[in-house]
């Protein structure tokens, strides 16, 4: 999987809005979820990043998945889309307002080296531990509870 960087190619809603994929990775019992370090503020957040505009949604998210998680996976749900709660204050042109679409995932592969290891950490967790990780960010907890993993 080709790794890579900019938005050059970054979708855009109607509205202005970036697209994102995501993904909720689920180990295959669904009982644990995997979440990774933001790299922009301390805390945890979900596989997510630009959709592209030459490839389609489940590609990008489990393109970001492996970028930003080491992970493979395959898509098992689409969880629909969410649109970003963060207050204009919260934006900013590195991170402009978004519209998520989130998959969940299980997880095939753990790999040992990914492109964003360097930058990220990454756990695994259970409904509750990640609930309360996610809790600033609406959006991801959201896709959190549409997902099935066990509560």
């Amino acid at each position: 999987m080709e790794s890579r960087t900019g938005r050059e190619k970054q979708r855009y809603g109607d509205n202005g809005e970036r697209l994102v994929a995501g993904v909720v990775p689920l180990n295959a019992a669904k009982t644990h979820v995997l979440l990774i370090q933001s790299t922009s503020r301390s805390g945890w957040v979900l596989p997510k990043g630009g959709w592209e505009i030459d490839e389609d949604c489940t590609t990008a998210a489990k393109r970001e998945a492996w970028e930003e998680a080491g992970i493979i996976c395959d898509v098992e749900y689409d969880l629909g889309q969410i649109q970003e709660t963060r207050t204009p204050k919260q934006l900013s042109k590195n991170a402009p307002k978004g519209l998520y679409q989130f998959y969940q995932v299980i997880v095939t592969a753990e790999e040992n080296e990914w492109p964003e290891m360097k930058k990220r950490n990454r756990k695994w967790a259970t409904y509750k531990e990640a609930a309360s990780d996610l809790k600033a960010r609406p959006e991801l907890l959201e896709a959190l509870q549409r997902s099935t993993l066990q509560r």
